[in-house]
Parts: C-alpha cells; structure tokens; sequence
C-alpha cells in the first residue's frame, strides 16, 4: 500500500510540472472533494484523476494504493450505512447507501489525489520548493524525513510480522481485543527499530554540522516555467467551476437520474 506514496522516478510529463503547482492542484481537489457530498460528482473527480495517473506512468503503484485503501473505504461506508440508518429518520435504504458509497469515494479521491503527488514529486525537490516558499528549513527537513520512513517503516513492519507468523504467532486469530495483543510483539520491536534508526540519524547529522550556518545555499532553484502556469490555472478554473456548480446547480441524486432514465 505505502508503495503509491513513495516517490517513483519516471520520465513523464507529470513529473517535470514544478511542486508548487502540484500542490496547488492537491489543494484544490482536496476542496473540491470536501465541497461534493452527492455521489455524482466524487465520481467525475475520481475519473478525472485517471488520466493523469497513465500520464506519470504510475499506474501499478496507484493501483496497489487503492487496493490497499479498499478495507478503510469498506469501513467507512458500513459505519455510514449503520449510523444513517439507524439516526437519521425515515430516509430510504437507497439514500442512505448512496450517501455512503459517496463518502468512500471522498475517500478514496483523496488518498489518489495525494498519491499522484508523492508518486511524481521527488522528496527533495518538495524540500527544496517548500524552502523556497519560505518554511523554515527545520519544518521542511522534519517533513520530508518523516516522508521518506513511511514506507521503510511499512517493510520493516512487514518484515517483523513475517518473521513472528515464522515463529507460531497467530496474528488473526480471536476475538477483537486478542488480536489487539497480538500486535505487540510486533510494534515493540518497530518501535524499538525507529527509536534505534532516528537516533542514528541525528548523530549523522551533527556530525555534518546540521544547522551550524544560518544562510543556507542550495545547488538547484526551482524555477515556474509555461506549463506550470497552466498546470496552476486548469486548477483554478476547477476550483471556480466546482464552487458555482456548488453554489448554483442542484445536483440530482445517482438514484433520481436512474429514475429519470426508467
């Protein structure tokens, strides 16, 4: 799963747009996926982002990220249907489904949205830009660190666990409480492993002399060229379309349009 937030080096149209115009366009389709509840337009969102993904040339790692987030969409629309259809009065089993399914395609148009970027945009370069934009370094040097071990975590993590079902561990076994216990002969040896690796790290770092200049200098600069400025205005002639569609259009329910056709 952590494979489609790892950055991956391609040669592709996607990855040569700046960071900061990348960003833009997260932000705004994180809005706009706030703004929608109906089911209809996550759905366009979510097929909007396709295109890009077999731009970027990420399309195995993009896929392996929603296989990854099923179980959390899974769980997101059951507590949706459960606590609908139980606390929200006399509405239809119909709306109620479609209102959950639409939360988990909220969700799942987010996790892709940010999957893009951090498939596309190299750690350093998002350091760099960030720098650039004026964070404090320490800010963006914790962040990308932070970035970079998520997916060295999840190996590890995957390692122990294969390492104790080696063993005779039973880790799906029992109830809901029995299977908690059963991951703390996981975690505490991750926890031990990351306490162990950032201790390192920081001795790496002091003996470079972290933080000894207050001017720092980098090799590269970013610089916005033509197709970054088009990149940032597609993402706001999106957000300014989304908002008078939101403030103006009363957009029909998936069941209504079926209705409709019938």
């Amino acid at each position: 799963m952590f494979d489609g937030l790892r950055y991956r080096s391609v040669f592709s149209p996607i990855h040569k747009i700046d960071p900061r115009a990348k960003f833009i366009y997260v932000c705004v389709l994180f809005i706009i996926a706030i703004l929608f509840s109906q089911l209809i337009p996550l759905l366009v969102i979510l097929l909007l982002q396709v295109p890009l993904v077999i731009l970027a040339r990420v399309k195995r790692e993009w896929f392996r990220l929603l296989r990854g987030s099923a179980f959390f969409a899974l769980l997101i629309f059951v507590m949706n249907v459960v606590s609908l259809y139980f606390y929200s009065g006399n509405q239809s089993i119909g709306i109620v489904v479609e209102y959950a399914l639409a939360m988990s395609v909220r969700f799942i148009v987010l996790v892709e949205s940010f999957s893009i970027f951090f498939l596309t945009t190299s750690p350093d370069m998002l350091s760099l830009s960030m720098e650039q934009m004026g964070v404090p370094y320490e800010f963006c040097f914790a962040f990308t660190t932070a970035i970079r071990f998520v997916p060295v975590l999840a190996e590890e993590a995957q390692t122990i666990m294969d390492a104790q079902r080696a063993r005779g561990l039973d880790l799906e076994g029992g109830n809901f409480m029995r299977r908690i216990r059963n991951y703390i002969p996981i975690l505490i040896p991750l926890i031990v492993n990351a306490i162990r690796r950032s201790l390192e790290l920081a001795e790496a770092m002091e003996s470079r002399a972290w933080g000894a200049s207050k001017k720092r200098t980098n090799l590269y600069v970013l610089k916005m060229g033509k197709k970054d400025y088009i990149f940032i205005l597609i993402s706001v002639v999106m957000l300014v379309s989304s908002i008078y569609v939101w403030l103006t259009v009363k957009i029909p329910s998936l069941i209504q349009v079926l209705q409709s056709l019938t």
